[in-house]
């Protein structure tokens, strides 16, 4: 029984077998020959293209490799350990590499001493996007006398985050500009020193005329008049200019302020122009506030932003001045905190406000911003009190040299310009809120 139990199993598998294979056969069987050939050439066809592929892509990356390479701009690449990669021959020359070779794997600070350049490049790859910085690199030299022989030179980085870490920078050169643009500055300022005196020798022959020609022709000796003190004006901010961009620190004579009487001051001289135009100040402000600052410098500053505010209000408008101290927090050593008091001046005004695409160079010199923002001054005659495009200029280098800095923008409620100024060392006692 055991064994008739065997030999049925076995003929019952051998069946299914051959059931199977038959079935298999049939299924098969619809391929000949030539399908099997077009299934190998197909597969052929798609490998070749695979290669193709592959090739073009290694094409491309050898050709932006050479671009790199003979870009007329630096450009180098660090892994996630700041150790670099690649550098091109204008970055080379730029960080002074000639000694560094493909390949070498080297911490970028080893090779070279910048530490803004290390700082820029661990800012964009904690931030995750692009980060500039511009600063004067010193190259380091081998022996002292090479040291006495090289130049230091104004760098721009561009940092962008790439991936697994790494992160490419992108150098420019920015010392022949630089010193293109200081030889432009000299060049004005010779002809504004020129200009000064025959401008005083015209103004005073106009003054002369005043009372000397036919009441006919008086009103354009005025206009003339006006004009003469324009452009005199004129040669005088870019002189002034001049001098704070070249010696800050010798143009200012500082010395513990008040602010509040400060602006009282300006607004006192102002406050004629403000009722031409029935325009109001409303004053915010801390009482007792000091700052260690140039009395006319400042004083030129908020002379500058509230006439402008003014200028550019409405009729029956306001321009709002308000006064804060804030309280920063520095990082040192990145062990201890240190709070330093700042003073926070905003001047707002009820106007029309700036053009977004004039923001980013409102504080430029000579630069002139939407027209819809007039310059005129009205209730003035016929005539028209045009801006120099200076004012600005001189306000920001003004803060630049205390230590300050001043923010353009459009305030969210009143639509108006807003100008933000932040001051150092800011000393404050009580509140009080004034309307004037």
């Amino acid at each position: 029984m055991l064994l008739l139990g065997i030999f049925i199993g076995l003929g019952v598998s051998i069946c299914l077998w051959l059931w199977y294979n038959i079935q298999f056969h049939r299924y098969f069987g619809r391929y000949d020959s030539s399908s099997k050939k077009s299934f190998v050439i197909g597969w052929r066809y798609k490998f070749a293209r695979l290669r193709e592929r592959q090739q073009c892509l290694e094409q491309q990356l050898f050709s932006l490799q050479n671009l790199l390479e003979n870009a007329p701009i630096g450009y180098l690449q660090v892994d996630e350990e700041n150790q670099l990669l690649w550098c091109n021959q204008q970055a080379r020359q730029m960080l002074s590499l000639e000694k560094w070779q493909p390949g070498q794997v080297r911490l970028l600070l080893e090779v070279v001493r910048s530490y803004e350049l290390d700082r820029l490049i661990e800012k964009t790859r904690d931030r995750h996007n692009s980060q500039e910085k511009e600063w004067v690199f010193h190259p380091s030299c081998e022996n002292a006398e090479a040291m006495l022989e090289q130049k230091s030179v104004v760098l721009r980085a561009t940092g962008l985050p790439l991936p697994q870490g790494q992160v490419g920078v992108f150098l420019e050169n920015r010392q022949q500009l630089l010193e293109i643009s200081q030889a432009r500055d000299r060049a004005f300022s010779d002809l504004a020193h020129e200009l000064r005196t025959p401008l005083t020798s015209m103004r005073l022959v106009v003054e002369t005329l005043q009372d000397r020609v036919e009441p006919s022709i008086v009103r354009w000796v005025n206009l003339l008049l006006k004009e003469v003190d324009r452009l005199i004006d004129l040669v005088q901010s870019w002189l002034d200019l001049t001098k704070l961009e070249s010696n800050p620190s010798t143009q200012l004579n500082c010395q513990p302020l008040e602010i509040k009487a400060l602006i009282n001051s300006v607004w006192e001289t102002l406050e004629p122009i403000a009722q031409r135009q029935t325009v109001k100040l409303s004053l915010t402000t801390i009482e007792n506030i000091w700052v260690n600052a140039d009395k006319s410098r400042l004083h030129q500053v908020f002379f500058n932003l509230i006439h402008n505010s003014i200028k550019y209000s409405p009729p029956n408008g306001v321009v709002r001045v308000e006064v804060n101290v804030n309280i920063s927090l520095e990082n040192k050593n990145q062990k201890e905190l240190e709070t330093s008091p700042f003073l926070e001046i905003n001047i707002i005004d009820s106007g029309v406000g700036f053009a977004q695409e004039d923001l980013p160079y409102i504080f430029q010199r000579f630069y002139r911003g939407d027209k819809a923002r007039s310059r005129s001054i009205k209730g003035d005659g016929d005539s028209t009190l045009d801006g120099s495009g200076l004012g600005l200029a001189i306000v920001h280098q003004i803060l630049s040299a205390h230590g300050g800095t001043i923010k353009a923008m459009n305030h969210p409620q009143t639509g108006g310009a807003w100008l933000q100024i932040h001051l150092p060392q800011a000393m404050a006692k009580s509140v009080v809120q004034d309307y004037i």
